[in-house]
């Protein structure tokens, strides 16, 4: 069929199908066509075979403590409430225990070994106990930042000054994505414990990389995107019009200016009017089998980390390149023991049914699975009531998952106090490249000009991909 029946033919169905849909149709067979809006990646791109096409991050947002998910410490118990040697603690960076008397805070709870290597895992996470054998526990990153913004800022973009593009927004602009309908990095984020302690959008945001490559954040309970509906008495054949109207003035415009903001503008245009089909049907589990939503423990719009996770499984499936999870709440000064069992209760089972749906489904050999926070907890005792841990940046645990990973080990260790990283040391920066590595991606030639500076993702200081840990 030429292209001009196979329009003909559109065009005459539409009585059945509504103009509507025939519009949404011919502008994907456009769009195949190599189209303006169509952006899969830069020139060159990937620089090798990428183990994985996708990255799936879930943010534990708030520093959750390794010395009560992954890594044990016998002798932490054995010197629990005695004084905190000075040894380890004299001129290092400590966040609210600064000035203050140490003592040595043992574990808060009971560990058992799982897998057939061992793995440490705290009673806090049953389900992960049972991901034992799927996961890589690196227990000796570092970070440079000791307090929540900028080390949320250091994860997510490589340095501690704001502005910069965030891991997504560097990833979709060198590889694109595979999606039609939908971002190519999308942004979840939900809450249960202690307070809801804010997460700045400058984490997702495209810092001095086009704007169309910024994350775009789903709301799982109302609106799933703000503004993505038409207002009231607009049809969606008259937005449409509307959307395609302005497009053409921009262009116009653009073609005296020549802004590639402008052409952004246009690009994002489109992709909202396409996102007022797709958002809706992506976010809807009720659709879902009755099988699934048990094995999440989701329930349609209740905004809960198990709905996320769900979604994030409907997002990579349907193309999207960067998905990252929120779950805010992590920050236990105090009273750990009742605020871990809250996170863990709304985060453990889901994140082992995502893995689980994504292993069943053929999608984790080429996704990457990221588990972690922007720091970890002090040895040290802090808090009133129920005792609880400061920020701690000199060693803590995230693991990975997925394609081109090694399954079933831990990589690293710190000291006996868990304090400092004594042994293959993993900072932030290097958690980047080998997130890139495996994309096909070589982090030292990813490179963008701006203010005269060739920039990139892990920055101009010592970083290697951690090889280690690579299938």
């Amino acid at each position: 069929m030429t292209d001009r029946s196979r329009r003909a033919f559109l065009t005459a169905a539409g009585v059945g199908l509504g103009s509507v849909a025939v519009n949404l149709l011919l502008a994907r067979e456009l769009r195949a066509k190599d189209s303006p809006d169509k952006y899969r990646g830069l020139p060159g791109f990937p620089h090798h075979a990428p183990k994985v096409k996708r990255v799936i991050f879930l943010y534990m947002s708030g520093g959750p403590s390794h010395l009560e998910t992954f890594d044990y410490k016998p002798t932490l118990a054995e010197l629990d409430g005695k004084p905190m040697p000075e040894s380890f603690t004299k001129g290092q960076p400590i966040a609210q225990l600064q000035g203050q008397t140490l003592k040595v805070q043992g574990p808060l709870t009971k560990f058992k070994q799982y897998g057939k290597a061992g793995q440490w895992v705290s009673d806090f996470l049953p389900y992960h106990a049972k991901l034992a054998d799927d996961i890589c526990v690196i227990k000796s990153m570092v970070t440079d930042q000791i307090n929540h913004d900028p080390a949320h800022t250091m994860m997510n973009t490589g340095t501690a000054i704001s502005g910069r593009p965030s891991i997504g927004s560097w990833i979709t602009y060198g590889l694109g994505s595979e999606s039609e309908d939908l971002p190519g990095f999308v942004v979840m984020t939900s809450f249960a414990g202690r307070n809801p302690q804010p997460i700045s959008q400058r984490m997702w945001g495209n810092g001095f990389l086009p704007g169309r490559f910024q994350g775009v954040e789903f709301n799982s309970t109302g609106d799933p995107v703000y503004y993505v509906r038409n207002p009231k008495g607009v049809s969606d054949e008259q937005q449409h019009e509307l959307v395609d109207a302005v497009k053409e003035l921009d262009r116009h415009r653009n073609a005296t200016l020549r802004n590639p903001e402008v052409d952004t503008r246009i690009q994002q245009y489109e992709m909202a009017f396409r996102m007022q089909a797709s958002v809706p049907e992506l976010m809807d589990i009720s659709k879902e089998s009755k099988e699934t939503l048990e094995l999440y423990g989701a329930k349609p719009g209740d905004g809960s980390f198990a709905s996320n996770c769900l979604t994030a499984r409907r997002l990579a499936e349907r193309g999207v390149r960067f998905i990252q999870l929120y779950h805010r709440d992590w920050d236990h000064h105090g009273d750990l023991v009742k605020y871990m069992n809250i996170c863990c209760g709304a985060t453990d089972r889901a994140t082992w049914a995502l893995m689980t749906d994504l292993k069943r489904r053929g999608l984790l050999d080429d996704t990457l699975v990221i588990w972690g926070g922007e720091f970890g907890r002090t040895p040290m005792f802090q808090g009133k009531g129920g005792p609880g841990r400061d920020h701690h940046v000199k060693g803590f645990s995230m693991w990975l998952a997925g394609g081109g990973v090694k399954p079933g080990m831990s990589y690293g260790a710190t000291d006996d106090l868990g304090y400092n990283a004594v042994e293959d040391r993993v900072h932030v920066r290097d958690l980047h490249a080998t997130l890139l590595h495996l994309l096909g991606i070589e982090h030292e030639r990813f490179t963008v000009k701006y203010q005269g500076l060739d920039m990139r993702l892990t920055g101009v200081e010592p970083s290697r991909v951690v090889k280690e840990v690579l299938a």
